[in-house]
C-alpha cells in the first residue's frame, strides 16, 4: 500500500470517528484497565498508606512505618515515632533512590499544617524534613516521583475539624507539581463529579502509573481514578474509573514490577473486634500488556 493511501484512511477513519481522541500525542486506543488480585496480607500499620520498592513495601500509621518482604509478607524492620514526637498524621510512602518520602499533616488541627519526611529504606532511620507550614494549601496526603518533578495533593475537607470550624472545603483540594526544593511550580483542581465521589473527605491516595497515567483515590470507596493533566485549564481530567478491592486511602505503582499495584484496606471496627487486622492487598493490571 502506498503511504499516501495509509494516511488518508487513517485521515478518514479519524473524521469518521469523532469520539476518537489523541492522547499523548499517539494513536494508540487504550484498552479499559482491569486488575486481578494476586495477594493479602494482615499488616496492622496498613491503615494510611503503602510505599514499594524493589524487595519490600511499606505500611503507613498515623505515626508509625513498618517494612514487610513483598513475597512472603514478613516484618522485616519497623519504625515509630516516640509517645510525645513530632509526628501526627503520616498519609503515604514513595521510596525513591534508597529514601522513604511520606507526607505528613497535622489532621485534624487547625490552621493545617504538612511536611514531607524522610527516612533510610535501609535503616529506618528518620534523617530528614520539610515543612510546608501553613503555606501549603491544605493537609498534605500522598506524594509521588514522576518525569522528573514531585507530585502530590493538599486535601481540604467537606468536614468539619475542631470546634466545628470548616475543614477547608473539598473544592479547594489541590494537586500540586513541585522542583526538588519542594517549590511549588503549578497547581490544578478536581472537577466536581469527582468531589462528589469523596463525600466530606477528600483526594487520599495518588501515584503515577507505568502508562503515564496519574491514579488517584478518595477516602473510603473501592475505586481508582485514572486521571490525567489537562492540555489547557486547571482541572484535571477524569479517564477512567475503576472499581477495586480497597478501601481508599493509599495506593502504590510497583515500578520494579511493571503492572503491579498496592493498596490497603482499612479494618472496620467490627472486622478489629472479630480479630481481622488491616490489610495489604496486591493487584496485577493489564497495563504491562497493553502498553
Amino acid at each position: 500500500m502506498k503511504k499516501s493511501v495509509f494516511v488518508a484512511i487513517i485521515l478518514s477513519v479519524l473524521l469518521i470517528s469523532p469520539s476518537l481522541t489523541l492522547r499523548h500525542s499517539s494513536l494508540q486506543a487504550y484498552a479499559p484497565v482491569e486488575f486481578t488480585q494476586v495477594a493479602e496480607f494482615s499488616v496492622p500499620d496498613a491503615n494510611q498508606g503503602i510505599g514499594v520498592d524493589e524487595r519490600y513495601f511499606y505500611a503507613v500509621d498515623n505515626r508509625a512505618i513498618a517494612k514487610y518482604d513483598k513475597k512472603t509478607g514478613e516484618l522485616a524492620s519497623r519504625w515509630e515515632d516516640p509517645e510525645g514526637g513530632p509526628f501526627i498524621h503520616l498519609d503515604s510512602a514513595a521510596i525513591r533512590e534508597g529514601k522513604i518520602y511520606a507526607s505528613h499533616s497535622n489532621w485534624r488541627q487547625l490552621p493545617m499544617t504538612s511536611s514531607v519526611e524522610i527516612w533510610d529504606a535501609n535503616t529506618m532511620e528518620h534523617i530528614a524534613t520539610h515543612s510546608f507550614g501553613r503555606i501549603g494549601p491544605g493537609s498534605f496526603t500522598w506524594l509521588d516521583y514522576h518525569d522528573g518533578y514531585w507530585w502530590g495533593t493538599f486535601a481540604n475537607y467537606d468536614r468539619l475539624g475542631p470546634d466545628d470550624q470548616p475543614y477547608g472545603g473539598k473544592t479547594n483540594t489541590t494537586l500540586a507539581k513541585f522542583d526538588g526544593q519542594w517549590n511549588i511550580l503549578q497547581t490544578w483542581i478536581f472537577p466536581e463529579d469527582l468531589l462528589e465521589k469523596f463525600e466530606l473527605m477528600s483526594n487520599s491516595g495518588g501515584s503515577w502509573g507505568p502508562d503515564g497515567f496519574l491514579y488517584i483515590t478518595g477516602h473510603d470507596l473501592g475505586e481508582v481514578y485514572k486521571v490525567e493533566i489537562p492540555d489547557a485549564g486547571s482541572v484535571i481530567e477524569v479517564v477512567e474509573t475503576i472499581p477495586l478491592n480497597i478501601r481508599g486511602q493509599g495506593i502504590a505503582w510497583d515500578h520494579h514490577d511493571r503492572g503491579m499495584l498496592y493498596g490497603i484496606i482499612r479494618a472496620t471496627d467490627e472486622e478489629e473486634e472479630a480479630g481481622i487486622s488491616n490489610r495489604v492487598v496486591v493487584f496485577r493490571s493489564n497495563i504491562s500488556r497493553q502498553s
